[in-house]
């Protein structure tokens, strides 16, 4: 009979020694998953890395960030951006029917000046003589805004095919189009896009 006590004891000692067990390592495990999760909710997270103009990526080295809007209709005017610094837009007041044009030194990438032609009911030879003007090595960026080409002769569309444009001579009424040229390039330039009035465009990479 008290052999049969001491077992029973000895099994119930047994017991609660593997419960308590169980229940150490419960909350063993417990409080380590709320220890990983604390750890991993405090780690810094990254910022999001700001790319010049709002680009996607940024540019290889030596090379100026660029992005380009067209104007949209006769509504919303056009946009450039070089090296992060707004050059036209809407914003600063400074484009206007026609064509925006925007001079940018090709070594620094500063801005020299900016433009814009009324090709509906402006005079064509200022913009002629300003196409003139611009001096060997100037970077020269363009931008429509509603009508480009009602006033755009012959002789101001190849002083633009001169600076690199190979779509200048297909642009029409309302049609929107931007352009990267250069004074003094010895080849078409990459950094054209053309197309219908019915959508705008925008273009950025770097030169």
């Amino acid at each position: 009979m008290v052999k049969v006590k001491a077992i029973l004891k000895l099994g119930l000692l047994i017991s609660l020694l593997l419960v308590a067990l169980f229940t150490f390592q419960r909350l063993t495990f417990t409080d380590l998953n709320l220890f990983v999760r604390s750890m991993s909710s405090q780690q810094p997270t990254a910022k999001p890395i700001n790319l010049k103009c709002g680009l996607s990526r940024p540019c290889p080295a030596k090379h100026f960030a660029f992005k380009m809007n067209s104007g949209a209709a006769s509504i919303v005017g056009p946009k450039i951006c070089v090296e992060d610094n707004i050059l036209m837009s809407g914003v600063k007041n400074n484009v206007g029917r026609g064509l925006n044009i925007a001079l940018v030194n090709g070594s620094t990438g500063i801005l020299i000046k900016t433009a814009y032609f009324d090709m509906w009911a402006g005079d064509i030879k200022l913009l002629i003589k300003f196409l003139k003007s611009i001096e060997q090595g100037t970077l020269v960026m363009m931008a429509t805004f509603d009508d480009s080409s009602t006033k755009l002769n012959e002789e101001a569309r190849k002083l633009i095919g001169d600076l690199g444009s190979s779509s200048i001579s297909a642009v029409k009424f309302r049609d929107n189009w931007i352009f990267v040229g250069g004074k003094g390039i010895k080849r078409k330039s990459p950094f054209e896009q053309v197309c219908s009035p019915t959508a705008d465009l925008n273009k950025g990479g770097h030169l």
